[in-house]
C-alpha cells in the first residue's frame, strides 16, 4: 500500500509493527445473544437459551454486543451507544431482530442502521442508526411475522408505522483517532420529525466480564477491572478505566453529565427467581435507573464495571444535538483540554485523509454514485470486523462433551477441542451471522485487499493456524457445526492476494506463500481422503454452502439410499487443484524444491477432469441437455442424473486457469513429465479443453479447463439466456426454466421438487433463511467472471457468443464478463428514474433524501428485479461489488489480452501509485 496518503502511512506503521493503529476498532458483535458460544442448553437450542429479552440482564460469556460499538482487539474494554426515547419499555442498547423460528424466512434484524464510512485502520469511522420516537414495536414484529407463511412478504419495521411523519432521530456516531489509543467520539442526533422530541443519549463504557468465578481460570483476568469517576477538567466528566491486562484509559465526557455506574454481572433475581445476585448492582441497572426511575439500581459510589453518561435532550424539529467524548490513554494535555479547538481539527483531518485514501483506490472513470457504492461497500467490510472468542477445550468441558475426559457426551463440535479462537475476524453479518464462515472469509479477502491487503492475508492465515485447522486437515466451517464442509476456496483467495501484493509492492511474501501452501496441502489431502468415497476422483461434500440448491438436503442421508456424486464438489476440487498448482509454481520461482508439487496438482486436475467428464450415463455431463448435473448413485450401483439446472452445473466453468508461455518455459522438466504422462494415458485429456502444441491460444497461452470448446459454448448459451440464468442483475442460482418446468423426483412414496423461486425460500431446508433456487448471489458470480476473463486470455476475439442468447449481439468473453459485472453493480446504482433496484418498491429508501443514498449490501438478490434479500448487512461477500467496480473501472480488453492475467493487478497498482503521488505532491 502506498505511503503517499496519511492513511497509507498508518497502514505501513501497522505492517512494520511500529504503531498499533488497528488495536481499537469496531470489534463488537451486533448480536451476541442466540449464538452457539453462549448456548449451554441441553438440546442445543441457542436461540431460546439466551434471548434478546435476557441480554440486557445477563452477562455474556464469550463476547459483547452494542450499537455502533468499538473495543480493543481482545475486547477487554468496550464502548457503544445506548438510547431511550422516553417511550420504549427498555433502553435501546442492542439491535433487535427475530429468531429463526419467529421470522417467516428465518432470523432477521428489524432495525435500520448503516455503515457509512471507515478507513482500514479505523482512524475515521461513521455509522448511522435510525431511532423511532414512538415505542419500538417489539411484540408486533414478533407476532405478525410469526403468523406469516414462507410465501408471504416479511413484516418490516417500516410496515409498523413507527416512521410515519418522519417521527424518528437520525443518530450519527463518528470516531476519529488522534493516536492509536486516543479516540475522539462525536455523536449527532437529528430530529427528522415535525415536533420537538425527547432523547436520552447514553454513551456506555464497560468491561467484558472476564473476572467472575464461572470464568475458567485459563481465561480469567488476574484481578477484577474497575471503572471509577475521577475529577476532570472544568466542564467535563471523566471516568478512569483500569484493567490488569489493558492498563489505564480515561473516558472524557463533554459537560457535567450524570455518570451511572453498575456491574456487568447477571441479574439472577430477574431471570432466575430464587437465585441471589452476586452484587447489588447488575447489568441492567442503568436501564432500570433511566427507564423505571429506580434510584437504587446504580452505584452511588461512582464505580463499577459498566458506566453510561446520561445526556438528556429535547431536540426541536429539524434540529440536532451533538455530544462529544474522548477515550484515551491518560495524558496531562488531554486532562486539561480534551475538547479544545484541536478536537474538531482532528475530525476534519481524519475525514479529509479518508477522502484522499478512497480517492487513491477508486477508478477515476466511475460515476460519483458508483464511487459512493464502492466506498460504502468497503466501509461495511471494515465495520464487519469482530472479536471472536471461543476456547474449544474450555467450552466442551462446560458442556461435559470434551472427548479428553471420561464420561463425555458427543455433542456439537466435540471433535474440535483443540480450537482456541481469540482474534479479529471478518464476519459475514455481525447481526445475522456473527460467526465466521470459512468460505465467506475467502471471498471477503478480495475486496479487503483493495484497502488493506495485510489484513486480508491475516484472515487467510487464521483459518490455517493450528488453533483453527483440525489436526486431520479439515477447515472449520462455522460455529453451528465446525465439521460441516464449505467449498475449498482458500487457495483461490491466497493466490489472488499474492498477485495483489506482488503488484503493489513488487515482491512476493515467500514466507506467507509457503506457510499457506503447506497448510492447504493438509486440507487438500483431507478432501481427497474424506470426500472421494471410492477413490474415483469424484467428490461429495454435502450442501457445500449452497443450502437448498438440490432436490434433497445434500448433507442428510438420501431418501433413496446411496450417495451423491456432486458436480459442484468435483468442480471445486478441480479449481482447488489448479490453484495449488499455481501456488506451487509461484513458490518454485523462488524455491525450486517445490517444483514436484506442480506435477502433483496437474495430475490431480487431469484425474478429476477425466472422472467428471466420463461419457455415458455414469458421467455428470448430459449430452442431450448440454449441462452438468449431480449424479445420484443408488445402492445397487446404478446412477441417475438429477436434472436440476442450477449453479451446480455452472461451477465446472470456474475450474479454468491459464498457463503463460513464460511460466511453462521456467519448468521444462515438469512440462516434459506432464506431456509424457499424457502420451501414456491419453484418456486424461480426451474430454477436457485441448491445450499444448497445436492448441495454444493468444500469445501462445495454454489452458487448463474442465470444459472443452463445445461444452463451453453450450453451457454459455444457457447461462446467457434471459429465460434461463441471465437476470437483469447477474447470473441466477437456478434457471428460470424451472418456473414452468419444476424438477420433480419421487422416492419412498414422497415427492421432492425444485421450483424457480426468485425471492425467498419456501422450504425450511437449512433454516429457510437463505435461498439458492433462483436469486443472484455475488460470490459465485465473481467466480464466473474470473473464469470468463481466463477464457478470454486464451481465445481473445476468436471466441464470441450471443449475449443475451437470441439477441443477435455477439460479444467476446471480456465483454460478456463486463456485461455480467455491470448487471451486478446495477443492483446498487440509481437507474434512469433515480431508483436503486436493491430497494425495489420500498419508497422510503427510493425517494427520501435521508435514506436513498445509504446502501444495504444484502446476502442475495431477487432473480428478476434485483431486490435485496436475506441478511441485510452481509457486506462480507456482497462487498465483492467494490472489487467489480474497481476491476472494470481500471481494465480494458486490449490491456488484458496483451499483459495477461497480471494486468488486473498491475493496472490497479499503477493507478493507485500515480494517484497517491499526485495527492502527495
Amino acid at each position: 500500500m502506498s505511503t503517499k496518503t496519511a492513511e497509507g502511512d498508518r497502514l505501513d506503521a501497522v505492517r512494520s509493527h511500529k504503531e498499533a493503529w488497528r488495536k481499537w476498532g469496531p470489534y463488537l458483535s451486533e448480536r451476541q445473544w442466540g449464538t452457539v458460544r453462549e448456548d449451554y442448553s441441553e438440546n442445543g437450542d441457542a436461540w431460546n437459551f439466551f434471548t434478546h429479552d435476557q441480554a440486557r440482564s445477563r452477562a455474556y460469556r464469550w463476547g459483547e454486543d452494542g450499537i455502533a460499538g468499538i473495543s480493543d482487539d481482545k475486547q477487554r474494554l468496550c464502548f457503544a451507544l445506548a438510547l431511550w426515547n422516553g417511550k420504549d419499555p427498555i433502553l435501546k442498547e442492542r439491535l433487535f431482530g427475530l429468531t429463526n423460528s419467529e421470522g417467516n424466512h428465518g432470523e432477521d434484524v428489524k432495525e435500520y442502521y448503516f455503515y457509512l464510512d471507515s478507513t482500514p485502520t479505523h482512524s475515521y469511522m461513521k455509522y448511522l442508526y435510525k431511532y423511532p420516537q414512538v415505542a419500538y414495536p417489539y411484540a408486533d414484529l414478533v407476532d405478525t411475522n410469526r403468523r406469516r407463511t414462507k410465501n408471504d412478504m416479511e413484516y418490516e419495521l417500516l410496515d409498523t408505522g413507527v416512521f410515519n411523519e418522519d417521527r424518528y432521530f437520525d443518530v450519527f456516531v463518528e470516531y476519529a483517532k488522534d493516536g492509536p489509543e486516543d479516540i475522539l467520539v462525536r455523536i449527532t442526533a437529528a430530529n427528522r420529525g415535525p415536533e420537538p422530541a425527547e432523547l436520552h443519549l447514553l454513551p456506555t463504557l464497560w468491561f467484558r466480564n472476564d473476572w467472575s468465578s464461572w470464568i475458567a481460570q485459563s481465561n480469567r483476568a488476574p484481578e477484577k477491572p474497575n471503572l471509577q469517576q475521577i475529577l476532570g477538567s472544568t466542564g467535563t466528566s471523566a471516568v478512569a478505566a483500569r484493567h490488569p491486562l489493558l492498563g489505564e484509559l480515561i473516558l472524557f465526557c463533554e459537560g457535567e453529565v450524570p455518570l451511572l455506574f453498575t456491574e456487568n454481572e447477571t441479574n439472577h433475581e430477574r431471570l432466575f427467581p430464587g437465585l441471589k445476585n452476586e452484587s447489588p448492582y447488575v447489568k441492567d441497572g442503568i436501564n432500570d435507573w433511566v427507564v423505571q426511575g429506580n434510584q437504587g439500581a446504580v452505584n452511588p459510589g461512582k464505580q463499577g464495571t459498566k458506566v453510561a453518561a446520561d445526556y438528556r435532550a429535547m431536540i426541536d424539529a429539524g434540529q440536532t444535538k451533538v455530544i462529544r467524548l474522548r477515550l484515551s490513554k491518560s495524558s496531562p494535555d488531554q486532562k486539561r483540554e480534551p475538547f479544545g479547538k484541536q478536537f474538531e481539527e482532528v475530525f476534519a483531518n481524519r475525514l479529509r485523509e479518508a477522502d484522499e485514501f478512497y480517492k487513491s483506490v477508486t477508478p477515476p472513470s466511475v460515476s460519483e454514485d458508483a464511487a459512493n457504492v464502492m466506498r460504502q461497500a468497503l466501509a461495511g467490510m471494515l465495520w464487519s470486523k469482530q472479536f471472536f472468542f471461543f476456547d474449544g477445550d474450555n467450552w466442551l468441558d462446560e458442556h461435559n462433551s470434551n472427548p479428553l475426559h471420561t464420561g463425555f457426551r458427543n455433542l456439537r463440535n466435540s471433535e474440535w477441542f483443540h480450537m482456541l479462537n481469540q482474534d479479529i475476524i471478518s464476519m459475514p453479518d455481525k447481526w445475522e451471522y456473527p460467526w465466521y464462515a470459512a468460505w465467506d472469509l475467502a471471498f471477503h479477502a478480495l475486496p479487503l485487499s483493495i484497502v488493506d491487503p495485510d489484513f486480508a492475508k491475516e484472515q487467510m492465515d487464521l483459518m490455517l493456524r493450528s488453533a483453527y485447522l483440525h489436526p486431520n486437515g479439515q477447515m472449520p466451517a462455522y460455529e453451528w457445526n465446525f465439521s460441516d464442509v464449505n467449498p475449498p476456496v482458500h487457495a483461490f483467495a491466497t493466490l489472488f492476494l499474492h498477485r495483489t501484493e506482488q503488484a503493489l509492492r513488487g515482491e512476493a511474501d515467500l514466507d506467507f506463500l509457503k506457510a499457506t501452501f503447506n497448510k492447504l496441502l493438509l486440507n487438500f489431502t483431507w478432501w481427497v481422503n474424506r470426500k472421494d468415497r471410492f477413490g474415483k476422483n469424484v467428490f461429495e461434500g454435502g450442501f457445500l454452502g449452497l443450502d437448498n440448491i438440490g432436490v434433497f438436503d445434500r448433507s442428510a442421508p438420501l431418501p433413496t439410499g446411496g450417495h451423491l456424486e456432486q458436480a459442484d464438489g468435483t468442480a471445486w476440487m478441480a479449481l482447488f487443484s489448479q490453484n495449488m498448482l499455481e501456488l506451487a509454481f509461484e513458490i518454485t520461482t523462488l524455491d525450486p524444491t517445490y517444483e514436484p508439487m506442480i506435477m502433483k496438482f496437474a495430475e490431480h486436475f487431469y484425474y478429476i477432469g477425466a472422472a467428471m467428464n466420463r461419457p455415458g450415463q455414469d458421467g455428470m455431463w448430459d449430452e442431450e441437455d448440454g449441462f452438468y448435473y449431480d449424479l445420484l448413485r443408488l445402492p445397487d450401483g446404478s446412477a441417475t442424473r438429477l436434472r436440476v439446472r442450477s449453479m451446480v452445473g455452472l461451477l465446472p466453468l470456474c475450474a479454468t486457469t491459464i498457463t503463460e508461455k513464460s511460466m511453462r518455459e521456467r519448468i521444462p522438466q515438469t512440462m516434459a513429465n506432464l506431456q509424457e504422462r499424457m502420451r501414456r494415458i491419453p484418456e486424461l485429456k480426451e474430454t477436457i479443453h485441448p491445450t499444448g502444441v497445436g492448441h495454444l491460444g493468444v500469445a501462445e497461452r495454454g489452458i487448463m479447463a474442465l470444459v472443452n470448446p463445445d461444452r463451453l459454448r453450450r453451457i454459455l448459451t444457457k447461462m446467457l439466456d434471459e429465460n434461463e440464468f441471465l437476470s437483469p442483475y447477474g447470473i441466477r442460482s437456478l434457471s428460470k426454466f424451472h418456473q414452468q418446468h419444476p424438477y420433480i423426483f419421487h422416492a419412498g412414496g414422497q415427492e421432492y421438487r425444485v421450483d424457480y423461486l426468485p425471492a425467498e425460500s419456501n422450504t425450511g431446508m437449512f433454516g429457510g433463511n437463505s435461498n439458492w433456487r433462483g436469486p443472484v448471489w455475488m460470490p459465485v458470480n465473481a467466480l464466473i467472471i474470473r473464469a470468463l476473463l481466463s477464457f478470454y486470455l486464451y481465445y481473445g476475439d476468436n471466441f464470441k457468443i450471443e449475449c443475451p442468447t437470441g439477441s443477435g449481439k455477439l460479444m467476446n468473453l471480456f465483454e460478456v464478463s463486463k456485461e455480467i459485472s455491470n448487471r451486478l453493480t446495477r443492483i446498487f446504482l440509481r437507474d434512469a428514474h433515480g431508483r436503486r433496484p436493491v430497494y425495489s418498491g420500498t419508497e422510503k429508501f427510493q425517494k427520501d433524501p435521508y435514506w436513498r443514498d445509504n446502501i444495504y449490501f444484502y446476502e442475495y438478490f431477487h432473480g428478476d428485479n434485483g431486490a435485496g434479500l436475506g441478511a441485510s448487512h452481509q457486506t462480507g461477500w456482497t462487498g465483492l461489488v467494490a472489487k467489480l467496480i474497481e476491476l472494470f473501472g481500471f481494465l480494458d480488453a486490449t490491456r488484458v489480452l496483451g499483459a495477461g492475467r497480471q494486468a488486473a493487478f498491475t493496472k490497479v497498482a499503477e493507478v493507485h501509485t500515480a494517484k497517491a503521488i499526485a495527492g502527495g505532491s
